[in-house]
Order: C-alpha cells, then structure tokens, then sequence
C-alpha cells in the first residue's frame, strides 16, 4: 500500500477509530494517542494490507486491543467524555429540543455504564452502523455472541429508560 491509498482507504476511518476508542478509554486525549499509535501500526503494516479482507473490522480490532492496553497501562478510568449530538432540526421547539437532548444524555450515560462487550458492540452497531459481521470480525466474537449482547444491551437501556421515564427523571 502506498501514501496515496493509505489517505483514501484508512485516514477516512480515523473518526469512527477515535469514537470507538474514547467509547473504551473514556478520556479524548488518550483516545487521540489510542487512534495514532493504531494509524502507526497500519502504516507500518501496510506491505500487508492486501490479504486483510476488511480493512475497517482489522483496524477496529487493533483500536479496541489499542485501547484495552491503555487502560490496563494507566490503572484508571475518567468518566469524562465529549460527545457531539446533532440536535438541530428547524421543527422542533427549544422545549423539545432540550427534552432530546436530555435523554440522549441518559440514555449514554446507560451504555457507558453497560458491560464492556455489551458497551461496545451497541456502539458499533447503533452509533457506528456496522454489520452484525463486521462487529464479529472488529471484536473477534461469534455472530451469535454478538447479536446476544446487542440484544442484552438494548433491552437493559430500555428497561432503565422506561423505568427513569416513569419516575419523570
């Protein structure tokens, strides 16, 4: 792989990457150091690239193992993490508006506080729209490991939801 494939093929992937990395680190600066030290790793892998079948799932894959070791390297988790939500929509009131953007925020302080596997596969398949395959291949987990902890995922954030709405919090 050459400079010019390598901008067109994987630089484009750097923002899903970083998402999926603070996702796991939780803190942007140590995703950012996560998502280069990955792009460094395919760079120096490149004369390789061409038996990889899907380059997205691989790098996902480094990027979580990346991350992993962060966290282990550190000892410590932040809870801090910067998330942009586009809540514009010219219908909508200020009320309504804030009304989404208040249960967008529960609803993502839910996943961060689901289990890590449960935690990353509904990011990836619900925020970053990957395949059922392409999150088996990114996590290196069966199709059927993967639809059970979406599905475990989403009906715990729904059940936490519903019993927060009935309470008006």
């Amino acid at each position: 792989m050459d400079i010019k494939a390598y901008k067109t093929t994987i630089l484009p992937l750097k923002n899903k990457l970083f998402r999926f990395a603070l996702g796991v680190v939780k803190d942007a600066a140590e995703a950012q150091d996560v998502v280069q030290e990955v792009l460094i790793k395919v760079w120096d892998k490149r004369a390789e690239l061409e038996r990889i079948n899907n380059l997205e799932a691989w790098c996902m894959r480094l990027t979580k193992n990346q991350a992993i070791d962060k966290l282990r390297s550190k000892h410590k988790r932040t809870e801090d993490i910067e998330t942009t939500y586009s809540l514009s929509s010219s219908e909508s009131t200020p009320f309504e508006k804030a009304a989404i953007g208040d249960a967008v925020d529960r609803v993502r302080k839910m996943i961060e506080n689901l289990p890590p596997k449960q935690r990353q596969v509904i990011q990836l398949r619900d925020i970053e729209g990957f395949s059922y395959q392409e999150i088996s291949e990114a996590l290196d987990l069966s199709l059927a490991q993967v639809k059970t902890n979406l599905f475990r995922a989403r009906q715990h954030i729904k059940a936490l939801f519903l019993k927060t709405e009935s309470y008006g919090l």
